[in-house]
């Protein structure tokens, strides 16, 4: 049997600060396990490069991280405030052993987190990640702790965020400017509030920022990605001719049109994959989604003879599963979106900057755009809370249920029965032609797993 991972989750370490696996103690013993594993791979002086969002607590983790390290001989690197893939790229082109971001994405400001990417920019797999908390739990980083001149030492990069938009800038088409056009930014009071407007800016958008003024306890706060009705409201009263959303690390992104209207990842990537199906620029004619996006989309590239491959839910099985088969694009609904050509991780201003270029190219309203590339399929989503977590195959009258839901709907629709992966929480996704109908199936299945579970 597999071992577990007990500390990392779908997205490295993330839970309230100060608290649980949350705690300075614990990001001091990661920082010095990561600088450990570089120097077993044969580096004398590990480079660590190390960033954070805006939340209050970025400062005790940042101190705790880089403690941790120059506990265990390394040379930490501080970006300060910047998006998560910003140090997936300087990890890389600074050729640093390890990058460390401290964010709990969309997580409320008292939540944080710790995410590890390796020398090559990709965040950990699995098994690393076990070797990691091995190491965190033993006591082998605690018998090599080096001494006088070998102990570590820490600095600042300075230009960091430049070298961040420079970075995004260059994986927009270098024919194209975006002179004339009126884009609301919001970034969500978190890591891209100086680097988000400036991107667009520098290539000529007249920009409304929002979302730009962190205090410690606003990032994500009926702002960016998870409020993209703030950003709907700003492009209706500027006349702006779509909004960009961001969420408190910026590796994703929702989009508004002209019109107001939310643009999810699902369509966002209809519209990129079948532009790159026609440019013969997406490998094999293959996107790569998870079981949550919308069977439309799954439609709308079949109809440019292509094929989308769906993983578990999480931007790192998305990425997993597109290296392993030599895919070069995917990502998900939740608005990750990972283009493998530009970068190793979801950008949310690199995704936002390619659909920016099919606007410019076919000179035609985002809205339109959007309209004509899928059809939505109606989709529910149910959550049952349930007293504690059993084998799904296990659950009897749940899986009558299930199979019951399949029979009815057969090609018109999917059944995707899941746990959570972090509490005894089920979730009932299924889609098909009528709302009503999908509504009622759904809460079948629910029903049937409180019986199940008892």
């Amino acid at each position: 049997m597999t071992k577990q991972r007990e500390l990392f989750g779908t997205d490295g370490i993330r839970g309230l600060a100060n608290a649980g696996a949350m705690t300075p103690e614990v990001a001091f013993r990661i920082g010095a396990a990561v600088t450990y594993q570089a120097r077993q791979r044969g580096s004398k002086t590990p480079r660590v490069v190390i960033g954070k969002d805006t939340r209050i607590s970025g400062y005790l983790f940042e101190t705790a991280l880089s403690s941790g390290v120059c506990a265990m001989g390394g040379r930490v690197m501080l970006s300060g405030p910047l998006p998560t893939p910003a140090i997936a790229h300087l990890t890389t082109s600074m050729r640093a052993d390890v990058g460390v971001v401290i964010s709990a994405s969309h997580n409320p400001y008292q939540d944080n987190g710790i995410k590890i990417f390796g020398a090559d920019g990709f965040k950990l797999p699995d098994e690393e990640e076990l070797d990691l908390e091995a190491l965190i739990a033993g006591d082998a980083i605690d018998k090599k702790r080096p001494t006088g001149l070998r102990v570590g030492t820490a600095e600042r990069l300075d230009d960091a965020p430049g070298r961040y938009v420079a970075f995004v800038k260059a994986t927009f088409p270098s024919e194209l400017k975006l002179d004339g056009l009126r884009i609301v930014v919001d970034a969500a009071n978190g890591a891209a509030y100086r680097v988000a407007p400036s991107v667009f800016a520098e290539l000529g958008a007249e920009v409304f920022p929002l979302g730009v003024k962190p205090n410690g306890k606003n990032i994500n706060k009926k702002a960016g990605a998870l409020h993209p009705g703030t950003a709907a409201h700003e492009v209706l009263r500027h006349g702006a001719d779509l909004g960009i959303a961001l969420d408190g690390d910026a590796d994703r992104v929702i989009v508004i049109d002209e019109k107001g209207n939310e643009i999810d990842g699902d369509t966002v990537m209809a519209l990129c994959a079948t532009r790159m199906i026609r440019q013969r620029r997406l490998r094999r004619k293959t996107l790569v989604a998870t079981v949550m996006s919308n069977l439309g989309l799954e439609r709308a590239i079949e109809a440019e003879n292509g094929k989308l491959v769906r993983t578990a839910v999480g931007d790192r099985y998305v990425v997993e599963a597109m290296r392993k088969k030599g895919y070069n694009f995917g990502g998900e609904q939740s608005g990750h979106m990972v283009f493998l050509d530009h970068a190793t991780t979801g950008d949310g201003l690199v995704a936002a900057l390619q659909l920016v270029a099919i606007v410019l190219r076919e000179g035609r309203p985002l809205s339109e755009l959007a309209k004509e590339v899928m059809t939505r399929v109606p989709q529910v989503l149910v959550n049952v809370k349930l007293r504690d977590r059993q084998p799904l195959s296990e659950m009897a009258r749940t899986q009558k249920a299930m199979a019951d839901a399949v029979k009815k709907l057969g090609k018109n629709g999917r059944v995707l029965v899941r746990w959570s992966g972090t509490e005894a929480k089920l979730r009932v996704m299924i889609e098909g032609p009528s709302a009503n109908r999908i509504e009622r199936l759904a809460n079948q299945i629910a029903e049937e797993a409180r019986r199940d579970v008892g």
